[in-house]
């Protein structure tokens, strides 16, 4: 069963997911794998690579990003979920936030539901219970086509812990089993620079409640910010947050550039303990 894999996997060390995006509109690779053979050979290079969990997106949600109906959504993902669930052991990640998307994915293959809204969608609480997977529940501050217009926090890291942990409450009384939770605090959505900054400083506090976090920090724009780098020259910096990362108690790294960043893991393993 996928879910006990997944959650066995993350009991003996840090993991890395692969980031495919099934979408004309990404940011960092919008349209390079659209149509399922391009995506198979590109899950598979990074299954090669030394990912442990595929992530497909059908939607894209970076920001200004605009919405995709349901039927389009999953005519992008489930011919990619169904050969790729034949083709490896590597756990496949559906990234959406779409009830019926939830309830086909998990039907055609599917061991992690990744929900930038947290299961906030209508219908996405009950959906996600009712297969049965693991969940990863995100916060975002707004939403992707408004999320970076003037974010605004008291307390950023305060403010995150506290909106995913009652995210993981209410995923309980829906009736998903506490061992089925993951946190993701959402770098990059709904955040400037310094809140991005703190809330990885602050990645220890949002680790210390006993559910693996997620930390997607891959060529994300804050490192335009600090680097003034384009998308595809930021693999140096997108090690550098992903050591950070994992020093800070993050269980999951979701990366586009996985041979990089399995290298990382292994020389982190080295000096700091079993790490994958």
């Amino acid at each position: 069963m996928a879910s006990t894999t997944l959650m066995q996997q993350l009991a003996a060390g840090p993991l890395l997911m692969g980031v495919l995006n099934v979408t004309p509109d990404s940011f960092s690779d919008g349209g390079k794998w659209l149509g399922r053979t391009a995506a198979m050979d590109h899950a598979l290079a990074m299954v090669e690579a030394g990912a442990d969990i595929i992530d497909i997106g059908g939607e894209s949600t970076r920001p200004g990003a605009a919405a995709v109906s349901e039927q389009e959504e999953l005519d992008r993902i489930l011919p990619v979920i169904e050969a790729l669930s034949a083709a490896t052991h590597a756990v496949i990640s559906i990234d959406s936030s779409k009830a019926g998307v939830m309830t086909a994915a998990a039907a055609a293959g599917a061991g992690l539901i990744n929900d930038v809204y947290g299961l906030r969608r209508p219908g996405a609480l009950e959906a996600a219970a009712a297969t049965g997977l693991p969940v990863c529940l995100m916060h975002m501050q707004g939403e992707p086509r408004t999320m970076q217009s003037a974010p605004h926090y008291e307390d950023v890291v305060a403010e995150v812990e506290s909106f995913l942990l009652e995210r993981a409450r209410l995923a309980q009384a829906a009736g998903i089993d506490r061992s089925l939770i993951l946190l993701d605090p959402g770098f990059g959505f709904g955040k400037t620079l310094a809140h991005n900054l703190a809330l990885l400083r602050g990645l220890p506090r949002l680790c210390g409640h006993d559910y693996p976090v997620l930390a997607g920090l891959s060529r994300k724009s804050m490192l335009q910010a600090l680097t003034e780098r384009a998308v595809d020259e930021r693999l140096a910096g997108s090690l550098a947050l992903g050591q950070a990362a994992l020093q800070g108690g993050a269980a999951i790294l979701r990366v586009h550039d996985v041979a990089e960043h399995r290298d990382m893991l292994r020389v982190y393993a080295a000096l700091n303990g079993p790490a994958g």
